[in-house]
């Protein structure tokens, strides 16, 4: 899968740049007219390159170069920074601190700061390229790694940071803890019954006892039922005075007939 991707991701390269463009051939891999089957290829004796790893800064210097301990000075390296893609061709000019270690100039055009999560593949650069780096210009920036790609690579560097795991020691065991007793919720103490005796107001007497119900339950009120006569009435009021007040409040609300009752 990680081959292919390469192969298209050089042909995407080279539709971008122009006709004049001649990507940069895999070191120890044929031509890319081969294909991107040959990417995987090398010459006989020769180790390709191709590792993700976080780079280092080699200091101001003319160019865009890196100096590396794991590439020879005079080779090049396409660099791809795995946050955005983003993929620059270097000229390597020594020995470094590690992976590989930027110039400022390389840093700047791969647009990235400090310690920067990169790719570094080694290329043999098209003579136009090695030429621009050789003079101290940045060469064209490479087509941009494709997000698929990137996905990929960010798996490999995670899997290489993440530290193996240890072996677990023996445990014997935990003893369960001792349940704790549950207490249970002391019931909530029954309602006390509404008073059906004293002085009410009655609002309205409907024959419809869904209607009275109704009524009843809108005023916070009690329904008296007898025979088809279905009497709403609020209360009880603890003396006239407050069945008064209730019953002006009521006609207020549009119940104009509401009286005050006594219910013995």
């Amino acid at each position: 899968m990680g081959i292919a991707l390469c192969g298209a991701w050089s042909a995407q390269a080279s539709a971008q740049a122009g006709a004049s463009y001649a990507p940069p051939q895999a070191e120890g891999g044929p031509p890319p007219s081969e294909g991107p089957q040959g990417s995987s290829q090398r010459k006989p004796g020769e180790e390709r390159y191709d590792r993700v790893g976080y780079a280092g800064y080699a200091g101001e210097g003319a160019g865009v170069f890196a100096t590396s301990d794991l590439l020879p000075a005079g080779s090049h390296a396409e660099v791809t920074a795995l946050d955005t893609g983003r993929t620059i061709i270097v000229a390597i000019r020594g020995g470094g601190s590690g992976l590989i270690d930027l110039s400022g100039a390389a840093a700047k055009q791969l647009g990235v700061t400090g310690n920067p999560a990169v790719r570094v593949r080694r290329v043999t650069a098209s003579a136009q390229d090695a030429a621009q780096l050789a003079a101290g210009e940045p060469a064209p920036l490479r087509a941009d790694a494709p997000q698929v790609l990137l996905v990929g690579l960010r798996r490999q560097l995670k899997d290489a940071d993440t530290p193996k795991p240890q072996s677990a020691a023996v445990r014997r065991p935990a003893r369960p803890a001792a349940a704790t007793p549950v207490k249970q919720p002391k019931p909530a103490p029954a309602p006390a019954s509404r008073a059906t005796r004293g002085l009410f107001v009655q609002v309205a007497a409907l024959s419809n006892v869904q209607r009275a119900r109704a009524l009843a339950d809108q005023l916070g009120g009690v329904v008296r039922s007898a025979g088809n006569v279905h009497r709403v009435q609020t209360g009880p009021y603890p003396n006239a005075a407050a069945a008064q007040r209730a019953r002006a409040d009521a006609a207020r609300r549009g119940y104009g007939d509401a009286r005050v009752v006594s219910v013995p």
